[in-house]
């Protein structure tokens, strides 16, 4: 197995294919018939090491100061859907990266490829825990296996554990906080939201963001396709305007993790904003 990926590598390699094509192609091939579920680890390991290798770290926002710059983040939940992809292309579009926070069950195991690809392309794939239950309403066992089985449905595709949770509609507790302090996580929730599972209105979504979003920003928007929620229609819609009308406000778009640089984000808090003080 692990002799095919390398081929298919080399293969595309020799016709000059972009990194990421080359990480979906070992992305499917690992994905594809071959073997039982024991051999998940060692299959990852070859499509994590193309990620690691597809530049991640560069690109626009990854050098920018956010104590001297007027930055935001921008943040998709839900993630990822059949949309997701039409997202990446628009943040391609505009040289923005943005920070997703996944759903293991029928998210990220439904489309390891857009979750790849998010990574190659220098988002940060963070969990949304692994099937959207409220934290605060499950017994303190129930929330950290949801919690580790989002962050490990990750893991299992780009081969990197997330440190960040949004934890579901935003609600928390001191349990929750102490499941992640253990775990190692942040959680990180909003301080400007477009309600976009509201309305179809992408000109509303627009309005709402830039008349909610201030320095430091945390903007959360929504990317997966729910048929009770059909206001996720009008948010790829709205996202160029959001970006085109921040840009031209002198924001810089960053990863929460960039946002909340140098010493963020720390195990065990809660962040809405980038912090005034440190």
């Amino acid at each position: 197995m692990r002799d095919r990926v390398r081929n298919a590598a080399r293969a595309a390699c020799r016709t000059r294919a972009p990194t990421a094509l080359v990480t979906a192609a070992a992305l499917a091939l690992a994905l594809s018939g071959c073997g039982g579920g024991g051999d998940a680890p060692r299959q990852v390991s070859s499509v994590s090491g193309a990620v690691a290798g597809a530049g991640i770290a560069r690109g626009p926002g990854r050098s920018v100061d956010c104590r001297r710059t007027r930055c935001v983040a921008l943040t998709f939940d839900d993630s990822p859907g059949v949309r997701t992809p039409r997202i990446l292309d628009i943040l391609r579009r505009y040289r923005v990266h943005a920070t997703f926070f996944t759903l293991g069950r029928h998210h990220v195991a439904t489309y390891p490829g857009t979750v790849v690809r998010m990574a190659s392309e220098g988002h940060e794939v963070e969990t949304l825990t692994w099937s959207h239950r409220v934290l605060t309403g499950i017994s303190p066992a129930e929330a950290r296996e949801e919690i580790t089985r989002g962050r490990e449905a990750v893991a299992r595709v780009i081969g990197r554990r997330p440190v960040l949770l949004r934890p579901p509609e935003g609600r928390t507790s001191a349990t929750v906080t102490a499941i992640c302090r253990r775990l190692g996580m942040a959680q990180v929730l909003w301080s400007a939201t477009a309600s976009d599972y509201e309305t179809t209105d992408s000109a509303l979504i627009t309005r709402r963001i830039l008349a909610r979003t201030g320095p430091g920003g945390i903007i959360l928007l929504h990317d997966r396709v729910d048929p009770t929620h059909r206001g996720y229609n009008g948010t790829v819609a709205a996202l160029p305007g959001i970006i085109a009308g921040l840009k031209a406000r002198g924001y810089a778009f960053v990863t929460v993790t960039r946002l909340l640089a140098p010493h963020g984000p720390r195990p065990g808090e809660v962040y809405r904003d980038r912090p005034l003080a440190r």
